[in-house]
């Protein structure tokens, strides 16, 4: 499709299992988003965290988009092909003095404080250089050192927003220490190679925007409009996810579809559609941000 206002959105799921319908909520609110604006959508594989990537999980979700008449421009990007450029992005960060090797493990780490976001803040401990035992250990994550002063953003659903990353999370990893570029740099690299210019995703990345943008303030990149929709939550609220055995999708495409979209709140039709193309056409016409759940979570 012919980008005719500007608009890049993008849609990046993780080949971990097949979508479900978490996942189909976030892809619906970014493409339905992207095409009422007569924008683009493209479609990125985040399999940079290899360990955890299952084989055939995204040819699996990439079929399952088509049967939900999704359609993507351009050709699908594979976080796992793009190392060279995520080397690139650290040496840049390295060469501005902001990335230290961290020789901490997790169970060391087990005891920090909760930061207001709910996260481990890591407490400096090799920001200094290592020492001791750390000193002896072969394998190290690098950690980026992050500001005091704080990261504003205003969030298209959510309003302002305002992070201090010393307080919520403290310096973030952003290679680990088995060598697999950490999710926050991928994300940004990848968002300014593919010229995003808005990104709607799901609210649980909400607290993580503010990494985000330090990063791209630290590499000279631009930072995109974010809008978080709701997430969706089981009834002991606990998000549906790959990881915790989410059902996938039924082979029934139109149904899916119409529980995703009451879901964010949208406007019934007042007829039932016939076909999936029947849905779309009717649904991208009818897109409405305004009527997104200001809420973080939602139970399906």
């Amino acid at each position: 499709m012919q980008d005719q206002s500007g608009y890049r959105g993008r849609f990046a799921p993780s080949p971990t299992g097949p979508l479900h319908f978490g996942s189909l909520v976030a892809a619906m609110a970014s493409y339905a988003d992207a095409r009422a604006a007569r924008g683009q959508w493209l479609l990125r594989i985040e399999d940079v965290d290899e360990p955890r990537t299952r084989a055939g999980a995204a040819d699996a979700i990439l079929a399952a988009l088509e049967r939900l008449g999704f359609e993507w421009d351009g050709e699908v990007w594979l976080q796992s092909a793009r190392r060279d450029a995520y080397d690139a992005a650290l040496a840049q960060l390295a060469a501005q003095g902001l990335v230290y090797r961290c020789a901490c493990t997790r169970r060391e780490l087990a005891t920090a404080m909760l930061g207001p976001i709910g996260e481990r803040v890591y407490p400096g401990t090799c920001r200094g250089g290592l020492a001791g035992v750390r000193a002896l250990r072969r394998r190290a994550s690098l950690r980026v050192r992050v500001p005091l002063a704080p990261i504003e953003f205003v969030d298209r659903l959510h309003g302002a927003n305002e992070q201090r990353l010393a307080e919520a999370i403290g310096d973030f990893i952003v290679r680990r220490s088995d060598g697999f570029f950490a999710y926050q740099l991928a994300v940004v690299v990848d968002d300014a190679a593919q010229q995003i210019t808005d990104v709607v995703r799901g609210a649980d990345l909400l607290a993580s925007t503010p990494r985000q943008i330090f990063l791209q303030r630290a590499l000279g990149l631009p930072t995109p409009r974010y809008m978080h929709v709701p997430v969706a939550v089981d009834a002991s609220e606990a998000k549906l996810s790959k990881a915790a055995g989410a059902a996938a999708l039924p082979a029934a495409a139109l149904p899916a579809l119409r529980a995703a979209w009451r879901f964010l709140g949208q406007a019934a039709p007042r007829d039932p559609h016939s076909s999936v193309r029947e849905f779309w056409s009717w649904a991208i016409a009818s897109w409405q941000p305004a009527r997104l759940p200001p809420v973080t979570m939602r139970r399906v």
